[in-house]
């Protein structure tokens, strides 16, 4: 997080070496970019948001994969603004 001279927030997802293919890159861009419009009316504004995303150390099931949706990554994602001290 870094603050700037805007009143609105920036966000970017990166991804580290390794976490998979495209489609599963993009699939979780798209979440967390939801995840982010779903929490932004609450959000303080004027920062710059870097998220690293890391890929799960343990394969995930098929049933399970169904359970990382959004409801997942915005709990995740309120958990880091809240740690961060923006929402």
């Amino acid at each position: 997080m870094l603050k700037n001279s805007l009143s609105r927030n920036r966000i970017c997802f990166t991804f580290s070496r390794g976490f998979g293919n495209a489609v599963e890159r993009n699939r979780t861009r798209r979440l967390g970019r939801e995840a982010y419009r779903y929490l932004r009316p609450r959000l303080a504004g004027g920062c710059d948001l870097i998220l690293l995303v890391y890929p799960e150390t343990a394969p995930v099931p098929a049933a399970a994969a169904k359970k990382n949706g959004l409801a997942v990554r915005t709990g995740q994602l309120s958990f880091l603004l809240t740690k961060a001290g923006l929402l």
